[in-house]
C-alpha cells in the first residue's frame, strides 16, 4: 500500500470510529429520554444494536488488517490500537443503551423517588460526547477533564443508589405481598439503571484514556 493510501486508511478509520460514536450517541440519547417516562423509544432494540455490532465488526477487521499488513509503528500504531479499544467501548455503550430501553419498557417509576435519573443520564451522554470530541481533536487536556467529571457522576450515582435503598427500607406502607414484590422489582430495575448509567460514564473515560495514550503516549488514565 502506498504511503498516501496508508495515511488515507488511517484517516478513514478515525472518521468511521467517530461515525460509529455518533450512532451510539443517537441510540443512547433516545434511551436516556425514556427513563422514567414509560414511553417506548422510537428505534427498534434489536435492529439498533445489530447495526452497532455490524459497524464494530467491520472496524475491528480493519484495525487488524492495518496492524497485520502495514505493521504501523510509534504514533500510527497507537492510533490503530486506541481506535480498536474505543470501538469496543462504543459497542458496550450500545449494549447498555439497550438495557436502559428494556428497563424503561418494564415500567419502573423513578419519579416516585427524590432522584432525577434523566439528569444523570444526560450527564453521561455529555461525557461520552466530549470523549469523542477529544478523540477527534486529539485534545489531551479534555481527556483529563473527562476523568475528573466522571468522579462527579460516580458521586451522583452513589447518592441516587443510597436514596433508592433508603426509600425501600423506610417504606412501611407496603403490607400487601404483591405490592412488596412489585416494589422490589421496581427498585431492582432502578438500581440497574443507575449502575448502567455509571458504566456508560466509565466507558467515556476509557475512550478519553485511549485518546490520551494515542496523543501523548501517556497511560495515565488507563486502568
Amino acid at each position: 500500500m502506498a504511503r498516501e493510501s496508508y495515511q488515507e486508511s488511517l484517516s478513514d478509520l478515525r472518521g468511521d470510529v467517530l461515525a460509529m460514536g455518533e450512532l451510539v450517541l443517537e441510540r443512547l440519547e433516545v434511551a436516556v429520554g425514556g427513563i422514567g417516562t414509560g414511553e417506548v423509544p422510537s428505534f427498534g432494540i434489536a435492529a439498533g444494536d445489530e447495526e452497532i455490532n455490524d459497524r464494530y465488526l467491520d472496524l475491528e477487521r480493519r484495525c487488524i488488517d492495518l496492524i497485520a499488513l502495514q505493521k504501523p509503528v510509534a504514533g500510527d500504531l497507537r492510533t490503530v490500537v486506541a481506535s480498536f479499544k474505543i470501538i469496543t467501548d462504543l459497542e458496550r455503550v450500545g449494549d447498555l443503551a439497550v438495557n436502559l430501553v428494556q428497563y424503561a419498557r418494564s415500567g419502573h417509576r423513578p419519579g416516585e423517588l427524590d432522584v432525577d435519573f434523566r439528569d444523570i443520564g444526560r450527564d453521561a451522554v455529555v461525557l461520552l460526547e466530549r470523549s469523542l470530541e477529544a478523540y477527534a481533536s486529539e485534545d489531551a487536556a479534555a481527556c483529563r477533564e473527562i476523568a475528573r467529571r466522571d468522579d462527579e457522576i460516580d458521586a451522583l450515582c452513589q447518592r441516587a443508589s443510597d436514596t433508592v435503598t433508603r426509600g425501600l427500607i423506610e417504606d412501611e406502607t407496603k403490607t400487601d405481598p404483591w405490592a412488596v414484590e412489585r416494589l422490589l422489582d421496581d427498585v431492582s430495575r432502578i438500581l440497574l439503571t443507575i449502575r448502567d448509567l455509571e458504566r456508560i460514564a466509565d466507558h467515556a473515560v476509557n475512550i478519553a484514556a485511549r485518546t490520551l495514550y494515542m496523543v501523548e503516549n501517556d497511560p495515565e488514565l488507563i486502568y
